[in-house]
């Protein structure tokens, strides 16, 4: 189990991964006590020598350490309730770091940092600039292109909007940073918010979720007017408008904007319901013309938020004149999150594991109708060699909606599990799905994005972004989707008695927590026990990393068990 010295590690860690340069105990120790740990030099190179010895740093001579690339892949997976916790608090401390004066056009502004191998992206974000889809067309292009690998890799630092964020908090506003999403754009007109995860309670940054190249179509925008772009919305104090809108026209002189559109008092805003007494704010995602590039076939590597850097030096890469037209008017269509649609399938489970009757969520995803038997066959595979991956082996062949050159393989969903507890009296609340990495050491998450909040299943979005690797796990080590449910604790011995009648009628569970105990890293409410259960898209994801097209589809509807077959 984790403890304070692993956690004080993983904080060395983090300061290591900040700075470039490399760091000695003073140093370090120095940034542990900012940070509310008091450690002094002494007790510093005690915990340096372990990280050294597990080859997540390296002593550089005298000067100190640095941290090395296993360390760094340690650092995003390892004490991921803590990474669930830090990713907002890092966005809170790039807000406060900020100081760009508008009016002297001087002072640090956060920036994205990305790189590629291929020197012609840039003539894609360059259009996309020239498109005025995004934050701001100042840039840091790295002059020196050097070697890595064999290939060459292009760094480049965009303005993020957490620099907005930043620059309202320095009026004297109060800003929120709610949600990051996709915002649907017809005739170069904002309309609606389709997706959003919110800011808390997540691994990874909300529109890092978003990056995946057919969850966007900024060039599409671009060149045509009518597609998907990334943006994240906010809400301040209705007091605070006029203010903000001042703001807004001073940094717009300096070639920072992104505006999609400002609220009134308590106005939903392109579908987010806001509060009485506060304004919404809704602006492009700073990495638009990196998604744009992604969509071109360009291999990007997108990090959000990463540094600060003075405005003074960046560079205008082209013209920068918005094509989106102001959205005023809200065409009633609202985010639809994820829970509400759950919970209404969860209260109608009615299956019983005794009898083994009633119906059961299904996910439901689509993929070419040529491809459908081996799909099936890879299916089966996983099934028979580790059943225990899988939310259940019952399946059924749907057909495409508006496609009949596709087909549609119902699973499963394990949310079915959260319905069945209910039913029998026990408040089985769906928590985080996530990660789960087989390894030697055991299972333990590396992502976690909590359902609260988002507007999608988060195993869709892993499986978008080609996160899992259940073919691997299948000899030992890889990556599974899982999901996190959380019950009371006086509740666990009649969980007990009822999961064991739910895994006798062929439905899995990977593990049932002590009460308020870390569950495969994962953080458990205090009085409550955590259940893991594995995703049931779990075969589905090893169809794509097969090479077929999937297009999966969580939580979608109820289905009789008898309307089933099972697949082995």
């Amino acid at each position: 189990m984790p403890n304070e010295t692993d956690q004080k590690m993983m904080e060395i860690l983090r300061i290591l991964a900040d700075r470039e340069e490399v760091l000695g105990a003073k140093t370090i120790a120095e940034e542990l006590k900012r940070k509310g740990y008091n450690l002094g030099e002494r007790a510093v190179r005690y915990h340096m020598r372990i990280l050294d010895e597990k080859g997540f740093t390296e002593r550089i001579g005298y000067a100190g350490r640095e941290i090395t690339n296993k360390g760094l892949n340690e650092l995003k997976k390892g004490l991921i309730y803590d990474q669930v916790d830090f990713i907002f608090s890092k966005f809170e401390s790039m807000i406060y770091q900020t100081t760009l004066d508008a009016v002297k056009a001087q002072g640090k502004v956060v920036v994205n940092t990305s790189s590629f191998n291929d020197k012609k992206a840039l003539n894609i974000i360059k259009e996309v600039f020239e498109g005025g889809i995004g934050v701001s067309p100042l840039v840091q292009i790295d002059k020196t292109i050097y070697e890595q690998s064999s290939q060459k890799e292009v760094l480049l630092k965009t303005v993020c909007g957490t620099t907005i964020d930043g620059m309202l908090l320095n009026e004297g506003i109060p800003v929120i940073p709610q949600y990051g999403g996709i915002v649907n754009v017809e005739d170069y007109t904002p309309t609606h918010f389709t997706e959003l995860i919110a800011y808390q309670k997540t691994s990874m940054t909300p529109l890092e979720a978003f990056t995946a190249k057919e969850m966007t179509s900024v060039l599409n925008v671009v060149r045509e007017g009518q597609g998907m772009i990334p943006a994240n919305f906010r809400i301040i104090p209705r007091s605070s408008k006029e203010i903000a809108e001042q703001m807004f026209q001073k940094l717009e002189k300096i070639g920072i904007s992104g505006m999609l559109k400002i609220g009134e008092d308590g106005e939903s805003v392109l579908g987010v319901p806001v509060e009485d007494n506060m304004v919404g704010i809704a602006v492009t995602g700073g990495i638009a013309p990196l998604c744009a590039a992604k969509e071109a076939g360009f291999d990007v590597n997108i990090k959000l938020a990463e540094n600060l850097m003075d405005y003074s030096e960046l560079n205008k890469i082209g013209s920068f004149k918005s094509a989106l037209k102001s959205s005023n008017n809200e065409n009633g269509q609202k985010v639809k999150f994820l829970l509400s649609k759950a919970w209404n399938l969860i209260q109608q489970v009615d299956f019983d594991p005794q009898t083994q009757k009633g119906h059961m969520i299904v996910n439901i995803s689509y993929l070419p109708k040529e491809h459908l038997e081996e799909s099936l066959e890879i299916m089966g595979e996983i099934f028979k060699d580790h059943p225990e991956y899988c939310t259940s082996p019952f399946y059924k062949i749907t057909d495409h909606p508006e496609d009949k050159n596709k087909k549609g393989i119902a699973t499963v969903c394990s949310l079915t599990l959260d319905g069945i507890l209910i039913k029998n009296g026990i408040m089985s609340t769906p928590k985080y799905g996530g990660i789960l990495e087989m390894e030697e050491k055991g299972p333990r998450f590396v992502e976690l994005t909590a359902y609260s909040g988002s507007s999608l299943d988060p195993h869709e979005i892993y499986i978008s972004k080609d996160m899992t690797s259940v073919n691997e796990a299948l000899t030992g080590y890889g990556r599974l989707l899982a999901g996190l449910k959380e019950i009371p604790y006086l509740a666990r011995p009649h969980a007990l008695e009822i999961l064991s009648h739910i895994q006798d009628a062929g439905l899995s569970v990977l593990k049932i927590g002590e009460p308020s105990e870390l569950i495969y890293n994962a953080k458990v409410e205090r009085y409550r026990v955590g259940i893991v259960a594995p995703g049931g898209l779990n075969p589905l994801a090893a169809v794509k990393e097969q090479g077929i097209s999937v297009e999966p589809k969580a939580v979608e509807t109820l289905v009789e068990l008898k309307e089933l077959e099972k697949i082995i």
